[in-house]
């Protein structure tokens, strides 16, 4: 039987043809109404979406550092302001040989192995296109010597800015404070949207404190950008508001008067206006150059400051701490006049030592070996009498010492508008129960009465106390900035004095007598500083101190040339003028400078006689690198 080939079936054929074409078309109309609602969903439902992701690929913000404000003494001096700076830059992507193009520098300019070292750290954090800085503050001949060599150094820029810098150096390094590159602690303090393309703060002094005044508020400029990133347009700019200039109750030249009377010793000068507490001069020596912090001490340099033993960086000013010596007599002596304790002609007899009445082995030694005598109060002040104080102390009592102290702003903060105070210390029974654990006993208080033990006092809190007895128990509130200026309107805005509850119950005739006192202390012949009054502008009234800084036994003998001058005793002196009209309060303490009379009080000198020059002078305009 033969088999039989099957013929094609044409019908069949074509229905299944037309069964694949159908389901061809709807897949491929699935796949349009797909398309369809997807473009659907990115065009309109999403439009603002990724209209504002296209917008942001295609446009950058960049900011726009605002420029800092000015910083000025009473005069218009400048004393913190901005200079025009060039720096060295390199794009990468524009230099073919990187190593020999650093090598070529170095021949024009001078480039440091710390230079090299940050160069080589921030160019990893730019992108090729981007400039690196290689060299900050570039000086005018090196700038000229670049301009000139200019064609050798494809992909290396000259750019200009503007950095801090502190024209009076020094003298107000302290105060003024200083600029620096921001750390990382201070970036979780502050708004970093705010710091935006800015590089540096305030690390101490004036320059922290106001920090968010000085700064002023960040600007920005929207720049059309090409895929890679790279600028092709701006597009616009939103201006920074530049930073606040402050004026300072600071005279720059009782600044450098201060550091010039100093002489290089260690030490620590503040002169106040007694009518509204003003801070004519805040001097702690040895100071610094704060320029050198700027764009980055180098390591070498900031351990030398930080090594020194002089220490330099510490600001004595406000956080040293010194026995206040007989500085406190005329506190003391008011003290005994309103409580009763004494009368202006009580006597005491000076054999030159006190004992107690339950102690009559140990003697409290004057520092006039065979004793001033008989003894009434303006001689206690004006001799400065030990023995006096050491019977009055007693007879007031510790408690009522620091009572009384409390009035005129001993052993607690000024609250000074700069950061870092150190409040010093009036001790009391209730202080050393608690601090110490340990009961109170008599020859302590006999100590506190000459300004010795635990009894401890900053200069600014010094000067403070003395102004506040110049002006007769009306104090103020010490501060440092008077006004603040809008560099753009010039509107200023004068920062009103605080000032402080009055001394409260305290007899007029006993602010005459103590004050009579401090008056003789300078221009009478016994006066422990009569030595400053000749010549003098005005009448001056002051009184001396001198502070051990190691205790001496019963038996021993204090003998200053055979001491090591880290162990000499502290100088200091406190004073105003004029007596009859109080315009300025200093305290002066030298360090290890033996006695006040003779190394404090001529400081003080020098400070009254400029300020004296200074009411007779022209004011000047400002003066000094005011660039915004």
């Amino acid at each position: 039987m033969m088999n039989r080939v099957a013929l094609n079936d044409h019908l069949r054929e074509i229905r299944l043809f037309r069964g694949r074409v159908i389901v061809a078309v709807g897949f491929f109309a699935l796949l349009i109404v797909a398309l369809i609602a997807r473009l659907y969903w990115l065009q309109v439902a999403q439009h603002t979406h990724f209209r504002t992701l296209s917008e942001d690929n295609r446009v950058k913000i960049y900011p726009v550092p605002p420029t800092r404000g000015l910083i000025f003494d009473r005069n218009g001096t400048v004393l913190a302001g901005n200079l025009p700076s060039y720096a060295l830059e390199i794009t990468r992507e524009q230099v073919d040989d990187l190593d020999a193009t650093l090598a070529a520098l170095a021949e024009v300019v001078a480039i440091s192995d710390a230079d090299l070292r940050r160069f080589q750290r921030l160019r990893w954090r730019k992108r090729a296109f981007e400039g690196t800085p290689l060299r900050l503050r570039l000086s005018e001949e090196e700038v000229a010597r670049m301009a000139v060599n200019r064609h050798r150094f494809p992909g290396v820029e000259i750019t200009a800015g503007l950095t801090r810098h502190y024209p009076q150096g020094g003298p107000v390094a302290h105060v003024v404070g200083y600029v620096g590159r921001i750390n990382e602690r201070e970036l979780e303090r502050i708004d970093e949207a705010n710091y935006a393309g800015t590089n540096y703060i305030g690390k101490i002094g004036v320059e922290l404190t106001y920090e968010d005044v000085l700064h002023g508020s960040v600007g920005y400029r929207r720049a059309e950008v090409n895929a890679l990133g790279r600028v092709v347009r701006d597009l616009d700019v939103t201006p920074p508001s530049p930073g606040l200039n402050l004026y300072l109750t600071l005279d720059h030249r009782l600044q450098h008067a201060a550091e010039l009377a100093l002489d290089g010793r260690t030490g620590a000068v503040v002169a106040i206006d007694p009518n509204n507490g003003e801070v004519l001069a805040m001097v702690s020596n040895p100071g610094f150059d704060p320029n050198l912090f700027v764009n980055g001490i180098s390591g070498k340099a900031y351990s030398e400051l930080r090594d020194d033993p002089d220490r330099p960086l510490f600001n004595r000013v406000l956080r040293g701490q010194y026995p206040p010596g007989s500085t406190v007599k005329p506190f003391y002596a008011l003290a005994g006049m309103e409580y009763g304790a004494v009368s202006a002609d009580h006597r005491v007899f000076c054999p030159g030592y006190y004992t107690l009445p339950t102690d009559k082995e140990h003697r409290y030694r004057d520092w006039k070996k065979t004793g001033h005598g008989w003894t009434d109060m303006n001689k206690s002040v004006v001799q400065s009498c030990d023995v006096y104080y050491y019977e009055l102390a007693v007879k007031l009592g510790i408690d009522r010492l620091k009572e009384f102290m409390d009035r005129f702003g001993f052993g607690r903060l000024t609250e000074v508008d700069i950061d870092g105070e150190l409040g010093g210390l009036m001790p009391s029974q209730e202080w050393k129960r608690r601090a110490k654990g340990q009961a109170w006993y008599p020859g302590e208080t006999v100590i506190t009465g000459i300004g010795q033990g635990f009894t401890l006092v900053t200069p600014l809190q010094l000067a403070a106390a003395t102004a506040t007895l110049a002006n007769r128990g009306i104090g103020w509130k010490p501060h440092v900035v008077s006004a603040e200026e809008n560099p753009i309107t010039g509107e200023v805005v004068v920062i009103d004095p605080q000032g402080l509850p009055p001394v409260p119950r305290v007899a007029e005739r006993n602010w005459d007598l103590a004050l009579k006192a401090m008056h003789d202390v300078v221009n009478t012949p016994s006066g422990t500083a009569r030595r400053i009054s000749e010549g003098a502008p005005f009448k001056i009234a002051g009184k001396t101190g001198t502070a051990q800084v190691f205790t001496v036994g019963q038996e021993e003998e204090y003998k200053e040339d055979e001491v090591h001058h880290k162990l000499r005793d502290h100088a200091l002196f406190m004073a105003y003028a004029p007596f009859d009209d109080p315009q300025i309060a200093v305290a002066v303490v030298v360090e290890n400078g033996g006695h006040g009379g003779s190394a404090a009080a001529p400081v003080a000198r020098a400070v009254f006689d400029a300020f004296a020059a200074s009411q007779v002078a022209p004011q000047p305009v400002k003066t000094g690198d005011t660039a915004q």
